[in-house]
């Protein structure tokens, strides 16, 4: 249906973009999922979406690729018409300590940098042509708290976060009337940190966030998407915007003392 308003998800098979998709699909998208090595996990959520009476289908693309972040683009176009949104979602890691200055090299920014800030461009230079054709339209990268705090996995992944950042502004003033956003969640409660950090680093990691939080909890990929929802459909004033998205993390919670 070309009347139907039209998503990319990217990253969309796990994790955030996995809610990100079916979230947009309820608010009545027909919805690309994008994935790069979890494709039983896109077609879950394709599965998902179709069962609840939308639309949706799951295609492979590096988005480190130029060439695949254009066929992605070309996808949608072929199969409904029309692009009115794109999530970033994609994102890749290492966990490194901090400490470890020695623990990642020149082959590893690139490779991070690929897909956290180039895939994010390429992206959205892909979909432009598609989503100037519309009224409007939104982009929404999924950036990190790591972006403010200099903290996080690694050295890479946080700088590559930074980066997101001003590229959001950058596009956001350049695309008008599109909109872009950059949505920073802070720990996440989902498999992605579980598997980068085992088990029990996942939870001493988690019980660290909830008593540093002012909300005393850990985000969930639905919180975060309900957000990228919220920007995409109804946030029509907003645009250059970084939206922190992590329980009261970094306000953190008040002091223990007693006034006299």
């Amino acid at each position: 249906m070309v009347d139907k308003r039209v998503a990319i998800v990217t990253g969309g098979g796990t994790g955030v973009g996995a809610a990100s998709a079916k979230a947009l699909a309820a608010d009545g998208y027909n919805v690309l999922v994008n994935y790069a090595r979890s494709k039983d996990a896109a077609d879950d959520v394709v599965a998902h979406i179709v069962a609840g009476g939308g639309d949706a289908v799951a295609v492979r693309g590096d988005v480190a690729s130029d060439h695949d972040c254009r066929a992605l683009a070309s996808a949608a176009v072929g199969r409904w018409g029309r692009i009115d949104a794109l999530v970033h979602s994609a994102g890749v890691t290492q966990f490194v300590s901090m400490s470890d200055l020695e623990g990642q090299d020149a082959e590893d920014f690139h490779r991070i940098y690929g897909v956290n800030v180039i895939g994010a461009y390429q992206m959205a230079r892909a979909v432009l042509p598609a989503m100037r054709a519309q009224e409007g339209g939104a982009i929404i990268l999924v950036s990190s708290i790591s972006s403010l705090n200099g903290t996080g996995s690694s050295y890479a992944y946080a700088a590559s976060k930074g980066a997101l950042n001003t590229l959001t502004m950058a596009l956001s003033r350049n695309l008008a009337p599109i909109r872009v956003n950059a949505v920073l969640p802070g720990v996440i409660d989902g498999d992605w940190l579980r598997r980068g950090l085992g088990e029990d680093g996942f939870d001493q990691a988690r019980k660290t966030f909830e008593d540093a939080s002012a909300l005393g909890r850990l985000c969930t990929p639905e919180d975060i998407a309900s957000t990228i929802r919220w920007l995409v459909s109804e946030a029509r004033a907003m645009t250059g915007q970084l939206v922190t998205i992590d329980a009261g993390a970094m306000i953190g919670r008040p002091p223990q003392v007693v006034l006299r």
